[in-house]
């Protein structure tokens, strides 16, 4: 088996002062200051927004193509934004996509074809991380409601037939990104094939390649209205494979008379997941990957670097 696997006892390769943890660049959205698409504006418009994230005391961001398309952009604008980052003071460790998934029953390919673009845009900018996920654009419900999660949305086709096509072309962008020097990495999402903590494990081992990874992003599922397994029983079994790492959090309630479940973002430090217990554990098997710091609602980006500052913390105690 080649399948992606920390090692136990790795040596953490940065200080708590040193290890990438980015902002997520979601909150921007898509527009500039005037109304019109970040992806079109210019670069000092994009710097306008970078240098807030940094003038909050993050030193990295994951740009994410909700809010500029990297793999789109001409030669020339790509080197006009890897000097606005560099003049902003900021580093990227790692690009997610969103809503991009080779799957997609009407524009799966033209979206893997973006993902190999992508790859190599990271590449030039010197990125060695791809996040990739199998969730798909919100339902109009999802669209509507106050939190999306609290509607069903796209649910993958589990066919034997499709589910191999999926390993496939998740097998190729490996492939890719090995010859780039890079690495990729599954998000985990509900009803996607890697929508549980089994699910994503069997699908990796169904990918083979050393190339790929999971994103542990366990706050996807905690915010949902369903039963779930234990936090601690779920990081257990996905943690070994994680190289990339999404951290949110949620407070999660139960009723166990009606079963019904309510459930608020919150920061790091608050919510149900206790990650001063699980980013001990990821160390202790081998983790060495980037964090990157999402929040949906209030004052994201505040609370962004609020929970970049605590996992510095979290990490100064660890590392010690």
């Amino acid at each position: 088996m080649s399948t992606y696997v920390n090692t136990p006892g790795t040596q953490a390769p940065y200080t708590a002062e040193t290890w990438p943890i980015a902002a997520a660049m979601l909150a921007f959205g898509g527009q500039d200051s005037k109304g019109g698409p970040i992806q079109d504006a210019d670069p000092q418009e994009w710097g306008r927004q970078l240098r807030l994230v940094r003038r909050l005391g993050c030193t990295e961001v994951d740009p994410t193509d909700t809010w500029v398309r990297v793999a789109d952009l001409s030669p020339g604008r790509l080197d006009d934004f890897s000097a606005v980052l560099a003049d902003s003071g900021l580093t990227i460790p790692a690009i997610s996509t969103s809503r991009r998934s080779v799957m997609d029953p009407e524009h799966g390919e033209e979206y893997l074809d973006y993902s190999h673009r992508l790859l190599d845009a990271a590449k030039t900018l010197g990125v060695p991380m791809v996040s990739f996920g199998f969730f798909q654009p919100f339902t109009p419900a999802q669209a509507k409601a106050l939190w999306f999660w609290l509607e069903d949305g796209w649910k993958d086709d589990f066919s034997d037939e499709a589910r191999a096509l999926a390993a496939s072309r998740i097998r190729e962008l490996a492939e890719h990104a090995q010859g780039n020097g890079q690495q990729i990495t599954l998000e985990m999402y509900e009803d996607t094939y890697v929508g549980t903590c089994d699910d994503a494990v069997s699908f990796l081992q169904e990918v083979d390649h050393p190339a790929c990874g999971l994103n542990p992003d366990i706050g996807n599922f905690i915010r949902l209205h369903r039963p779930m397994e234990p936090v601690t029983e779920m990081f257990e079994k996905v943690l070994p494979y994680a190289n990339y790492w999404h951290v949110k959090n949620y407070s999660r309630d139960e009723d166990p008379a009606t079963g019904t479940v309510a459930t608020f973002p919150l920061p790091m430090e608050f919510g149900l997941i206790n990650y001063r217990s699980v980013v001990g554990r990821a160390l202790e098997l081998g983790f060495t990957g980037a964090f990157l710091c999402e929040h949906y609602g209030s004052d994201s980006l505040g609370v962004i670097a609020r929970n970049q500052r605590y996992i510095r913390d979290v990490l100064a105690t660890l590392l010690d």
